[in-house]
């Protein structure tokens, strides 16, 4: 069985007429085969197709590719590129215009034809056109230099930039001649036409689109792997810890290098949501990691490191056969103290499987993180290098870091995220300390006897959590069913949550309760003391939208100011929680919008409007809020939790004051003349934590007016796609119509939308900041003028105007 897709690269220089034509055009393709044949024969400008990288040894699953294959053909794309970046200027100004539009007015060429009679010579050796020949297009005819006069300033480190673009834009137009898979070559034809465009407007290469920007879950696959050395093997004795650490680095290295199978060679053994999923998170692993590895002109990153445990799960079964059959293969060429790691890997291999198969395994937690102090060891490790092997396919597997020959540094090597946690570390307080602060809360919740008794500022929660474990109220999730029985008491509890409902909700029709109350989609959690309901929630889930709808919550008059309405709605977000739901919306009307703002409810929806959109029941006069739950909380246990560190806080702060508490004696110095002191030197002012605070140098904007354009250009259009992937930039996509809105233009003199800043974007308008900043604060100030503030439109421009201003000041470019 193959292993994954291929990038096919040149061997020697290929007609660069058949293939600027073809890749300007994406036409006659038999004419571009015409010159894959044609270099079999050894004719000037010869191609020859390089075999299908990554796919030596295919066994079952996708495989990891020879190392000696893969620098190898890394170092012959590097060598063609440096071949062309030594050529003579002129050569390298024809090479160009093969692939810039031409110039003169009303000419719709993209590219300079060579002319019939040199068509067979390549510019890449000896052939170099004059500047006065004419192009074969015949809609063209125009020369060369018609082709190349916007080019005459341009710097040779920009030349050199679009020539290695153009290189990689011919090698990936032959890999998709070459290349069977209809969804993998529907992505070599994205990337191709992206780098082509890039070319022509003489721009970086911006991924865009529904794919997203990496990463793309949370936590990453390094970091669950970090988290699984300290959760299994950190009882383990420094030599042995060791040992799994480079287990783990095996493992990340080898799936940094594994290529993953096409998804319609995978389809036959993945469901339809796990092959759904197969399929974006392969196109993203092509586009993001595996293209980028041969084509520098993209943005490469790690496989480890954008991916997480949604990948692993479908892809875990095949690799890890083929990385224990690596490791029997190269067993015999590792050191002898480097042979527990072939070993150990099994071990390792079959403790990750458990935890990708377990739903509530800790090292996919978000919020899981071992000991700084071992995180802080574990970096030091992986910033070691790595001791020379023997083989090239030994290094591979041993954990060596994965570099492309010859590649510009600046767009090879990342930084290392700042290391917050050495920083964190010492100002994290000893556990012994925590720990006698926590004894000492204990120790006098157990001795004031008084306060248990008689209890001072008790929470109600806590009143309610007492009377639930006492058996005093108990809470049911019961609905009505079509397809089984449904118990007496259910049927009665329901009838009794209608009459609650109506009671409490005389304005909302009795017949609508009713067919809410008893419709099989609905379910109600019900509160019920002295065997009667005295409150419940409505509410209807959709599972596979991610939210549940509340539509009715109501407690009993006699029954309310006992805190029933927290403890119900804390208990429904359990309930959510445990079935893999994360938000909830309501319609709120005006008396209840108090009450959903004390249990976490929000004006501000963070979901996108298109995933409740004609799911959800919409109310006249009322208003919608959303509250996004945390899947690591328990809910009915929170206030208890924040009450006792709150508890366990005080007792630190008194801790620490009575340490640092002592009476010092005044300053003399002053009645001796002395004008003015340091600080540091004032008694005491160390000992209670006091550090000297030094002012951080001024840095200079990174992106001013004066800057390149052309990177402020590429800010901008960074901004701006981040600002249209927004959940709240919906509204703003695109302009208002008349249609739509027919006064929306007697109101609005000067319209603003997000595409029409894009066109601007293209065209070179946003020449400043300011004038990019002034476009999108229009956007916003538009919609205030024309909406009224309990709008969704409004709350929207608020929300997307706040993530606008954040994406500037992470550029530099935001001085306010």
């Amino acid at each position: 069985m193959s292993g994954g897709p291929s990038i096919t690269i040149k061997s020697q220089p290929i007609d660069g007429n058949n293939t600027g034509n073809a890749a300007a055009q994406q036409q006659q393709q038999a004419n571009a085969n015409g010159a894959a044949t044609s270099g079999a024969s050894g004719g000037p400008g010869s191609a020859v197709q390089a075999q299908n990288l990554g796919n030596a040894g295919a066994v079952g699953g996708g495989t990891a590719p020879a190392e000696g294959t893969r620098q190898n053909s890394l170092q012959r794309i590097q060598q063609r590129k440096q071949k062309v970046y030594n050529l003579p200027v002129p050569q390298k100004l024809a090479k160009l215009s093969m692939y810039s539009a031409c110039q003169s007015e009303g000419c719709r060429c993209t590219g300079w034809k060579t002319p019939q009679e040199n068509r067979h010579r390549d510019v890449e050796s000896s052939y170099c056109p004059e500047f006065n020949e004419e192009c074969r297009n015949a809609s063209c005819r125009h020369s060369l230099r018609s082709h190349i006069v916007h080019l005459d300033n341009i710097s040779s480190s920009d030349m050199d930039e679009l020539l290695g673009a153009i290189i990689d834009m011919e090698n990936l137009f032959m890999s998709m001649q070459r290349v069977e898979d209809e969804d993998t070559k529907k992505v070599y034809l994205y990337l191709f036409r992206l780098l082509r465009q890039c070319v022509l407007t003489r721009q970086q290469a911006v991924i865009r689109g529904p794919l997203g920007d990496p990463p793309f879950e949370s936590p990453c696959i390094t970091k669950a792997v970090l988290s699984l050395v300290f959760y299994k093997y950190n009882h383990l004795n420094q030599t042995e810890l060791q040992t799994m650490t480079e287990v783990a680095k095996t493992f990340l290295n080898f799936l940094n290098h594994y290529n993953f199978e096409s998804p319609s060679t995978r389809r036959g053994d993945l469901t339809h949501e796990d092959a759904s999923n197969y399929k974006i998170n392969y196109t993203r692993w092509l586009v993001f990691c595996h293209v980028p590895a041969f084509c520098n002109s993209l943005r490469q990153f790690e496989t480890s490191l954008v991916f997480g445990r949604t990948l692993l799960r479908t892809v875990f079964q095949y690799m890890s056969q083929q990385l224990k059959k690596k490791c029997i293969s190269e067993r015999d060429r590792f050191p002898e103290d480097k042979r527990s790691i072939i070993t150990q890997m099994p071990k390792f291999l079959e403790a990750l499987r458990a935890e990708l198969l377990k739903d509530d395994s800790p090292i996919w937690d978000p919020n899981y993180r071992p000991p700084n102090s071992f995180v802080i060891q574990q970096r030091k490790r992986h910033q070691e290098v790595a001791p020379a092997v023997p083989g090239a396919s030994v290094a591979t597997i041993a954990g060596a870091k994965r570099v492309s020959v010859g590649e510009p540094l600046h767009k090879r090597i990342k930084k290392e995220p700042t290391d917050r946690c050495s920083s964190e570390s010492l100002d994290d307080l000893p556990s012994d300390v925590v720990m006698r602060a926590m004894k000492s809360v204990s120790e006098s919740k157990t001795t004031n006897k008084a306060e248990i008794l008689f209890p001072v500022n008790v929470s109600r929660d806590e009143n309610v959590k007492a009377e639930e474990q006492k058996r005093a109220i108990e809470f049911h999730v019961v609905g009505n069913s079509l397809t089984k029985p449904v118990e007496k008491q259910t049927v009665l509890w329901l009838l009794g949550l209608q009459l609650v409902f109506a009671y409490q909700l005389p304005e909302m029709p009795r017949e609508y309760i009713s067919q809410l109350v008893f419709d099989t989609k609905h379910k109600t959690l019900a509160l019920i003391k002295e065997k009667q309901p005295i409150g419940g929630i409505c509410f209807r889930p959709f599972p596979s939208q991610g939210f549940t709808e509340i539509v009715f919550c109501a407690v009993t008059m006699s029954e309310q100011v006992k805190g029933y309405g927290t403890h119900l709605m804390n208990h429904l977000k359990d309930y959510s929680i445990q079935r893999g739901i994360k938000h909830l919306l309501t319609f709120a009307d005006c008396d209840a919008i108090g009450y959903f703002k004390k249990q976490g409810f929000s004006k501000d929806i963070k979901l996108a409007r298109p995933v409740y959109a004609g799911y959800i029941k919409e109310y006249d006069s009322a208003t919608l809020m959303h509250c996004e739950l945390h899947p690591s909380i328990v809910n009915t246990q929170f206030i208890a939790v924040i009450r006792n560190q709150s508890e366990i806080l005080k007792e630190l702060i008194a801790q620490r004051h009575s340490e640092v508490q002592k009476v010092r004696p005044g300053l003399n110095c002053f009645k001796e003349g002395l004008p003015s002191i340091p600080v540091e030197s004032i008694p005491g002012l160390r000992e209670i934590g006091w550090k000297p605070q030094m002012r951080p140098a001024r840095s200079a904007r990174p992106l001013e007016e004066s800057s390149d354009p052309e990177k402020l250009a590429t800010s901008f259009a960074s901004v701006l796609q981040s600002v249209r992937q927004h959940t709240t930039a919906w509204p703003f996509l695109r302009p208002v119509t008349a249609a739509e809105v027919p006064d929306y233009y007697d109101h609005i003199k000067y319209p603003m939308d997000l595409k029409t800043m894009g066109e601007r974007l293209k065209k070179g308008y946003y020449q400043t900041r300011r004038l990019f900043m002034a476009d999108m604060a229009r956007i916003f100030s538009n919609c205030r003028f024309y909406n009224s503030p309990d709008t969704e439109y409004y709350r929207c421009a608020n929300s997307l105007e706040r993530y606008f201003q954040t994406k500037m000041r992470e550029l530099g470019l935001w001085d306010k």
